[in-house]
């Protein structure tokens, strides 16, 4: 064997022992997941210790990834022939991405420890400020960890900050939208017209507000279509929250013929009045049942009350029962609902030279 053959081969068995290691840890990373993380979640659900359970999850995914990173590693290491200052600062910027992945994921879990925080004090953290206070998290965590790896490779943090006030004309024009996008949103969390899960309705979109981010406000329609609207819209637009109301109103006509007599017609408000002001669903504070007005075919009468549920389903259940009980009255009293009508005379001359009046009645 020549001192070539020999050094070949060298480098053969050096490369294959360095993939070895490599292999070795995607190994140890399989094991890992399948078997110790398992065991370790066991344990520490045991304890009932959430915030335990919150971190073991957001650095479930970083750690699988530390492992083929730890392999790359030692075996570089071992193969003598790689070497270089650039790889060792590649590797280190990597082990400070995976752990800014695991502290991003830990934040995004934040919101819950917010909730938490309001269960369990009297620090009040409003719904519309998780999602906020937990992407500012996450917003610093990234930019800590961008200026470290930058250091990492050597780069200047005051030339990059003296760059940026250069160059801070262009990027406030460009921002612009951004921030007013951005100031709208404080607009929205100080006045707090709304909140996570409310029943909005804007000029643009009605729905159930998903969530509230620096740029805009995320909210659901009852086609189930989600729209994004820019908090500067939302912010500058009137805006109706139904989720507030304390009653929801009921209000409609009652049209009757003009065959119904006036003691009919008292006997079936009176009735409906009593229907509503003993039914445990109405509200009682605001009631109206009364003779309104002559419509062209129709006497109409007024009614006009509240339910004391604002859930959509609910309220429409409530109506259901109220329509078909005013239709039992309507009946009972020997009334007939009106429905359009015109009466047409026309004028016939006779033989006689007499008139006579036709009446057609014509219905619609």
């Amino acid at each position: 064997m020549t001192w070539e053959h020999f050094i070949s081969y060298s480098h053969l068995m050096e490369l294959g022992i360095a993939i070895g290691i490599f292999l070795l840890f995607i190994l140890f990373r399989k094991l890992f997941t399948k078997y110790v993380f398992r065991i370790v979640m066991r344990i520490v659900r045991k304890t009932k210790i959430n915030a335990l359970s919150n971190i073991f999850l957001a650095f479930q995914k970083p750690m699988e990834w530390f492992f083929t990173l730890l392999g790359f590693y030692f075996a570089i290491s071992y193969y003598p022939y790689i070497h270089g200052s650039f790889l060792n600062e590649f590797i280190s910027a990597a082990f400070i991405v995976l752990v800014t992945w695991g502290l991003v994921s830990l934040s995004s879990s934040s919101s819950n420890l917010f909730r938490k925080i309001n269960e369990k004090t009297d620090i009040n953290i409003d719904e519309i400020l998780i999602p906020l206070l937990s992407r500012t998290l996450q917003f610093i965590i990234v930019a800590i960890a961008a200026t470290i790896i930058l250091q990492q490779f050597g780069y200047s943090i005051e030339g990059l900050i003296a760059g940026l006030g250069l160059g801070g004309l262009a990027i406030s024009l460009a921002a612009k939208d951004a921030l007013a996008n951005f100031l709208g949103g404080i607009v929205i969390i100080s006045e707090k017209p709304f909140t996570i899960g409310d029943w909005i309705l804007t000029p643009s979109v009605e729905g159930t507000v998903e969530d509230i981010s620096f740029r805009s406000t995320k909210i659901r329609t009852f086609a189930d279509a989600l729209v994004s609207v820019p908090n500067n819209q939302l912010a500058n637009e009137s805006i109706t929250n139904w989720s507030k109301m304390n009653k929801r109103r009921i209000t409609f006509n009652l049209s009757l013929d003009y065959e119904t007599s006036r003691e009919k017609m008292e006997s079936i408000i009176q009735r409906i009045e009593n229907l509503l002001k003993n039914h445990p669903d109405i509200h009682q504070e605001t009631i109206f049942v009364r003779f309104d007005e002559y419509k062209e075919s129709s006497l109409d009468i007024l009614l006009y009350f509240f339910t004391k549920t604002t859930v959509w389903g609910e309220y429409l259940k409530v109506k259901e029962e109220i329509n078909y009980q005013i239709l039992d009255i309507v009946r009972e009293e020997g009334a007939e609902f009106a429905y359009p009508t015109r009466k047409l005379y026309i004028e016939n001359d006779s033989s006689d030279d007499s008139e006579h009046l036709l009446q057609v009645r014509q219905e619609s």
